[in-house]
């Protein structure tokens, strides 16, 4: 409401937040046996009692704990879809993580970290997946819950980039034969914990005062937050692009920083919040193999590349990163007006796009703007928008807004290569460099945004409103993205 600062929009509406009162609410409806069990707490798909084991030792019925089992998440999925909560999200543990063995043998208790590629526990565990996902659609089916009237989406976050030396007997796929892993030097599981500030300090002698967050792309906030053209900063910044660690598996020399960014390419990459004080000094996305933390202290070697790093086998999968790896993930979806068209490799999409296409299947719209697209091209017959069957500008233009909005796109890979040059070069003396392509990338940006949000209200017409848009309209965009996109990357490839 304008007038009083208040929002009417979402009034007369009732939440239950708490898994407490989710229970409580499935014991009033008096759920059947499949839900609960003789003591009201949840059962998890395979009809046992959920428990958690947190902390160690001490069981709590009922209460699924925050790493989900795929047994405990699809159980409380189905439990709410059985209750008539129209709208579920789950989510699921990593299976490449051990989790501890329950009462009902989930897990395996002496696993002391993450699993190789192909390991014996990593392969059973995956069959539990496996058997749960279809224990959850063979009960839903019985409960009427099938694609034919409810939508059904599966994803994951992002992809990992695993830390391994290879196996110890090779030729193992994992299936037939599983893959095992040593305990020596050379063949180990595990990720690279490097202490960053240590290495920045023995490598280059910089001291400066710093927050880093312990991440595989840490962002880094010196103290007192100096200016981008502060020297402070820039010698920081140029000393971190040059650091190099010795990898305990491969022997290698490895440079850690393999792309940065400072707050002129956060803009660009859609990472910069309303926030100033959320908003780091910069971003190093690091050599996958390693963790970096941002401790001062190193081993006792006289050689910082080596005393700085160790090897943590109790994770060996890194994400967080620009990796194609890790940023190549995946999207299943099937439901009422999905087309059936099995694995498609060739279209382009974000996590972004999930929200919109969600939406347009259902029928359903809000009051939020959207920073994705529907995938209008996998819905089929009434599902597709009327306007999308009117004219056939929408997939090309949608697919051009994702060239150059999306931040690993290619516009978006190729600035992110120019912000990571302009952050190594220069020296005190002289920062045009520098300054030269940063000037460029905030151009490059106002321009991409300005493109953006041309294109942006004309797709959510489209999708929600039944607005055509004119072809003339979409060629002229169309073809300034091309030309912005083509710009930039000539420009990114230009630099060294």
């Amino acid at each position: 409401d304008a007038a009083t600062g208040t929002s009417t929009a979402y009034e007369g509406n009732n939440a239950l937040f708490g898994h407490k009162y989710v229970t409580q609410a499935f014991r009033n409806l008096g759920l059947g046996s499949n839900v609960l069990d003789a003591n009201g707490n949840l059962k998890d798909i395979n009809g046992n009692t959920i428990v958690d084991d947190f902390p160690a030792g001490t069981l709590t019925p009922g209460f699924p704990g925050f790493s989900l089992q795929p047994q405990y998440a699809l159980g409380y999925t189905a439990d709410m879809l059985e209750a008539g909560v129209p709208v579920v999200y789950a989510y699921i543990n990593t299976p490449h993580r051990p989790v501890s063995l329950n009462p009902y043998g989930y897990g395996f208790p002496s696993d002391p970290g993450d699993y190789g590629p192909g390991e014996a526990h990593y392969v059973q565990t995956l069959k539990q997946y496996d058997d749960s996902f279809s224990k959850f659609f063979t009960r839903l089916a019985k409960d009427g819950i099938t694609p034919e009237n409810t939508l059904f989406m599966i994803m994951a976050e992002e992809g990992d980039h695993v830390i391994a030396a290879n196996p110890t007997n090779p030729g193992c796929d994992g299936v037939n034969t599983p893959c095992t892993y040593g305990n020596t030097v050379g063949n180990e599981v595990g990720e690279l914990n490097l202490n960053f500030r240590g290495l920045l300090q023995a490598e280059a002698g910089i001291s400066t005062p710093a927050s880093v967050n312990s991440d595989d792309a840490p962002d880094i906030y010196l103290t007192n937050n100096p200016g981008p053209n502060d020297p402070s900063l820039r010698a920081f910044e140029r000393a971190s692009s040059m650091l190099t660690a010795t990898n305990p598996i491969s022997g290698a020399t490895d440079t850690i920083a393999q792309n940065m960014a400072n707050p002129v390419e956060f803009q660009m990459l859609h990472m910069k919040t309303f926030d100033p004080l959320r908003t780091p000094s910069f971003t190093m996305f690091a050599n996958p193999d390693y963790f970096i933390t941002g401790s001062t202290v190193c081993g006792t070697s006289t050689t910082p590349a080596t005393s700085c790093v160790t090897q943590q086998p109790g994770f060996a999968w890194n994400h967080g990163d620009v990796q194609p790896e890790i940023t190549t993930t995946w999207l299943g979806m099937v439901g009422p007006g999905v087309v059936p068209a099995g694995v498609d490799h060739t279209t382009w999409s974000d996590h972004t796009d999930v929200r919109p296409t969600m939406l347009t299947l259902l029928g359903l719209k809000d009051d939020y703007s959207h920073e994705g697209r529907a995938l209008v091209e996998k819905f089929k017959g009434w599902a597709q928008p009327s306007a999308v069957k009117k004219g056939g500008s929408f997939v090309p233009l949608a697919q051009a807004l994702k060239q150059i909005t999306a931040p690993v796109g290619p516009l978006g890979l190729a600035s992110l290569h120019a912000s990571t040059v302009a952050l190594k070069k220069g020296n005190p003396q002289d920062d045009s460099t520098y300054t030269g392509i940063e000037n460029q990338l905030a151009s490059f940006t106002a321009e991409r945004d300005t493109l953006v949000a041309q294109i942006q209200p004309l797709l959510e017409a489209a999708e929600s409103d039944g607005t055509p848009i004119p072809d003339s309209t979409a060629d002229t965009l169309i073809q300034q993205a091309a030309n912005l996109l083509s710009r930039v990357q000539a420009y990114a490839s230009g630099l060294q």
